[in-house]
């Protein structure tokens, strides 16, 4: 299979869906992002990288940081995670107020807000630097050492986050956040507000293609645990469209609302797709039309 003429092909056919969706408004600096951009990239774990349109172009990964949150929360601290947030899909926005106030704190799943939250809030009692963490952790598997926060993209999240502040006050008055709320939200706005391409994505998320191995072989992760984040990524990793996608795509896949979605092709690869015109969702309109048709033409899917 030429894989480049099917990425030439797929964002030609793909692109045109970004008119259907808006930029995230909500976040300032990233209501200026042109909505017609779009890249895609996919990493083999033989170590080729395909990719078509703005693959190099750096952009906010968002929500797409959560997925490498806890791969790295899991392999310092386990199992002993699930006691603090679950692993169910929320069926509700990402940042519902109303469900973690049913549930006394524990947000449903590590992907949506609160539970991203949780993943720093626990990262920072293991690391004493959440964000460092990720942001070397990315560098490395990514290739990348020019990886990094987005100064005015955090400004804008940090000044406009009064909702993520609410979940995590919350938590906070149930017992579910070890560290300060400040300190938490600092960590998480800048997390998000991380810049990255579709090729850095794309390889910084081999370890989940190829079963827990880092990109210089070590082994960062149990075959069990990748297999268990990627099994998370398929029901949560789409806000409360994650079964939309399960259904047209058949991938595991993390998106933010920056446009970005990361989709693993377990023993084969990672693909990464960047449009930011969103759906009502928060998801890509052009990034998931370009996923359905890759996993249609090539029947690459883990179904």
């Amino acid at each position: 299979m030429d894989l480049q003429a099917l990425l030439d092909d797929l964002a030609k056919e793909a692109a045109p869906f970004a008119a259907q969706g808006k930029v995230a408004d909500y976040i300032p600096a990233l209501a200026a992002v042109d909505p017609s951009r779009f890249g895609i990239a996919l990493a083999t774990v033989d170590g080729a990288v395909y990719g078509h349109g703005d693959w190099r172009e750096p952009f906010s990964i968002q929500s797409v940081s959560k997925a490498f949150s806890l791969a790295l929360v899991l392999a310092r601290d386990g199992e002993a995670l699930w006691r603090r947030v679950g692993r169910e899909p929320s069926g509700n926005p990402f940042n519902s107020l109303v469900q973690l106030e049913y549930e006394k704190g524990i947000p449903r799943n590590p992907f949506i807000n609160a539970g991203a939250l949780i993943l720093i809030d626990r990262l920072l009692s293991l690391t004493g630097d959440s964000l460092g963490t990720l942001r070397e952790f990315l560098r490395t598997e990514s290739g990348n050492p020019a990886v990094d926060v987005d100064r005015e993209v955090a400004a804008s999240e940090a000044a406009h986050g009064h909702r993520n502040a609410a979940l995590a006050h919350f938590m906070a008055s149930c017992g579910n956040l070890e560290n300060p709320v400040e300190r938490v939200l600092d960590h998480y706005f800048r997390q998000c507000s991380l810049t990255m391409s579709c090729a850095d994505l794309a390889r910084a998320g081999l370890f989940l293609a190829n079963h827990g191995l880092g990109a210089d072989g070590s082994r960062l992760l149990t075959r069990s645990e990748a297999k268990r984040i990627n099994s998370i990524m398929l029901t949560c990793g789409t806000y409360d469209a994650a079964g939309d996608f399960a259904y047209r795509v058949g991938l595991p896949g993390k998106s933010g609302v920056g446009g970005g979605i990361l989709a693993v092709l377990p023993g084969r690869g990672v693909l990464c797709v960047w449009s930011p015109a969103l759906d009502t969702h928060g998801n890509s309109v052009a990034g998931v039309e370009a996923l359905d048709r890759f996993t249609t033409r090539t029947g690459w899917s883990v179904f």
